[in-house]
């Protein structure tokens, strides 16, 4: 008998066993060995996060000045001079308020006359710094609302520590408590909204699943006096789908019911609920649903829409009748149209009036419409040359609430009537820098691609172009979310009064100019975003306005990302660096927390294709040895349950065993904002001014 079948069979055994070998040794060498810091709350990590901390904070906290920065942000942060921001309910404004008395915070409510008079006679609801004591929990408020149209109750949302992920709790606001056994949802990101006095509809993690961005799957109806898992079921979504919200609006006409399901951050179906069931709309995937106004539904296009023989631009807003858009008509009209250098930044409603926030080479303008066969616009007399933002609005009149602010007049509040155009001014904050020292220049850089990126220069009138001016470059580029001019009392007292610069870019990615100055900047094209950037700091440094050794960086977010990006790619630009909650490791996002959410903007790194033009610049995969980099700045939160705080911990790690000398501060909570009382957020601005500061001034 032969022995040759064996001999194959165990050199076939023997190679296999030297291929699981090699193969077991690249993973080894693949592996990130900086992924436990990804276990957020393992003692281990924690350790590590402490000893930078303490590390990094007695550096920065030691410099001269940082004591005098903290104590002015502080002051700033709880002036009593600050603008109680208003929520109109029915007759009461209602307001969220933290000073040095309420560190955590009060929902209070004052009436609307009593407001405007300038000394508003509060009546508080809910004291979150008591609240907090009696149940050990740090709470942070999130907001609460109220049930149409007495707005006798509301739903309060609360957040341990300031994540996304929330509890909601009924609550009476004549007995100022909450409603013993009302209702209440556990923690989750998710939401509730009134139907009517004992229905709600509700979207949320009803322990069956929820979405691979963490987001819920299902909306259900849900009647008072039975259990949240009873609840009746109207929709489900798939796993794979970004989110599932279900949402109420309560108008006067009708309660419409409204499911939103998106099956990526820019596409999805919307579908409305009538007699218990969920009715799909043919709709392109990617238009957004503004408001429901008078009967008519409010849409914004993101891509151009050819429908019943019209042709509508991308940009453009458009309506149609509620009963027509279910009854499959396609008779949609034009409410307003964007122009090249203009955009559409928010939509409201008074009772008989469509508010429209425009942007004009971004710079803001107010109109106000109204329909009766064909829409109607009407500039509303709002100041000119900086940025407005559309406030609470009274769904019983025409009154409305809106801001104003540059980067030299501080935030205005105005009260206005959007029937008549009249506005009346009801309060501005204090300067707490003297401005009319300063003054703000538009400039233009050209991106490597030939394209004009602007951006805003604050400067003292004295400045000098001899390129040796300590200069801060912000930006963001992302999610269509455009940069608009504001006053900052942080940045003016701790950095333009030392001597320094801001920069404020608008870069492609944003929304300054609509929906295709976003896409621009979309998947593949995302390097486009970082070459508009560089181009800036170019930009700034050819006009002498700075130099690269006097050139700092700041960006959170997807604005952290770019700085990332920014300092990786380009060290020879920058000398400063803060990377605030930032995303870092793009081959792991889409696997951390909301992650999953973000790939119809950044791409998929689990798709060969799409990893080959996110691996190019993905800052955690292209930090090395052997660099000129500046010592960056890193900042994030424990409690951040939106962007992981592993990617900013990992490149910690990574840079520091590189050889890197980098600093890092993580707050133990505060969310994605990465601070929850006003202490902490005068802190991390001391930090980060006394950092920039350290580096920049000397």
């Amino acid at each position: 008998m032969s022995i040759q079948p064996k001999y194959y069979t165990m050199k076939r055994v023997i190679n296999l066993i030297f291929l699981m070998m090699a193969t077991q040794m690249i993973i080894a060498q693949e592996a990130d060995p900086y992924q436990w810091l990804e276990e957020v709350e393992a003692p281990k990590a924690l350790e590590w996060v402490e000893e930078w901390n303490d590390k990094s904070i007695g550096v920065i906290s030691s410099q001269p000045g940082y004591n005098d920065i903290y104590e002015k942000n502080l002051d700033i942060l709880n002036s009593t001079d600050r603008i109680a921001n208003p929520g109109i309910y029915g007759k009461y404004v209602y307001n969220f308020w933290q000073d040095q008395q309420y560190q955590r915070g009060i929902w209070r409510r004052a009436e609307l006359k009593s407001y405007l008079s300038g000394t508003p006679d509060w009546e508080i609801l809910l004291n979150i710094d008591e609240l907090s004591k009696k149940d050990d929990v740090k709470w942070v408020f999130k907001g609460a609302s109220g049930l149409y149209p007495d707005y006798n109750k509301f739903l309060v949302t609360l957040s341990k520590g300031g994540g996304d992920a929330a509890i909601v709790k009924e609550f009476d606001v004549q007995s100022k408590a909450f409603v013993e056994n009302g209702f209440f949802l556990p923690e989750a990101k998710g939401g509730a909204s009134w139907i009517d006095e004992n229905t709600l509809l509700v979207s949320t993690d009803f322990g069956d699943g929820v979405t691979t961005s963490g987001y819920p799957m299902q909306v259900k109806i849900w009647k008072r006096g039975t259990k949240l898992e009873n609840a009746q079921e109207v929709y489900k979504g798939l796993e794979t789908d970004m989110g599932i919200w279900g949402y109420a609006q309560q108008n006067p006409e009708k309660v419409y019911q409204l499911i939103t399901r998106r099956t990526s951050f820019y596409s999805g179906d919307y579908l409305f609920i009538e007699n218990g069931k969920a009715v799909k709309l043919d709709l392109p995937d990617d238009i957004e649903l503004n408001t429901i106004f008078n009967g008519q539904v409010i849409f914004q296009l993101k891509s151009a829409w050819d429908v019943n023989n019209k042709s509508f631009q991308q940009g453009a807003v458009i309506s149609i009748d509620y009963n027509d858009l279910l009854n499959g008509k396609r008779n949609f009209e034009l409410v307003v149209e964007p122009g090249e250098r203009s955009s559409i930044t928010q939509i409201s409603n008074t009772k008989d009036r469509l508010l429209v926030n425009m942007l004009e080479n971004v710079k803001s303008e107010l109109y106000s419409f109204r329909f009766e066969n064909k829409w109607e616009k009407e500039k509303i007399n709002a100041p000119d040359f900086g940025n407005i933002s559309l406030g609470s609005t009274d769904e019983f009149s025409n009154k409305f609430f809106f801001y104003f602010q540059n980067f030299l007049e501080p935030s205005t509040l105005y009260f206005g009537d959007a029937s008549s155009g009249e506005i009346s001014k009801v309060k501005s904050l204090p300067s707490w820098f003297p401005t009319e020292k300063y003054e703000v220049q538009q400039f233009e850089a050209v991106s490597k691609d030939g394209t004009h990126i602007p951006y805003f220069v604050a400067h003292r009138k004295s400045m000098k172009l001899d390129g040796n001016n300590p200069t801060l470059l912000y930006a963001y580029g992302g999610f269509e979310i455009p940069q608009l001019p504001r006053y900052s009392a942080a940045t003016g007292v701790s950095w333009l009064e030392k001597g320094g610069v801001y920069v404020l870019a608008n870069l492609r990615g944003g929304g300054e100019f609509g929906p295709q100055w976003h896409q621009a900047g979309l998947k593949e094209n995302r390097q486009l975003v970082f070459n508009d950037f560089h181009a800036v700091a170019e930009d700034l440094i050819e006009r002498k306005i700075t130099s690269s050794k006097k050139l700092g960086i700041y960006g959170g977010s997807n604005g952290g990302l770019l700085v990332g990006v920014a300092f990786t790619q380009r060290p020879d630009l920058y000398n400063a660096a803060v990377c605030a909650v930032p995303l870092l490791d793009m081959k792991r996002y889409n696997k951390l927390l909301a992650g999953a959410s973000w790939m119809a903007e950044y791409g998929n790194p689990d798709i060969p294709e799409e990893w080959e033009y996110i691996k190019k610049y993905s800052p955690y995969q292209n930090v090395k040895k052997g660099m000129d980099y500046p010592e960056v700045f890193f900042t994030t939160s424990t409690r951040d349950d939106r962007v992981h705080p592993g990617h900013a911990r990992k490149m910690v790690a990574k840079m520091n065993d590189l050889g890197y000398k980098i600093y890092y501060f993580e707050n133990t909570e505060g969310g994605h904002a990465g601070a929850s009382t006003n202490e902490q957020r005068a802190k991390m601005n001391a930090l980060i001014y006394s950092y920039l500061q350290m580096k920049l001034m000397d």
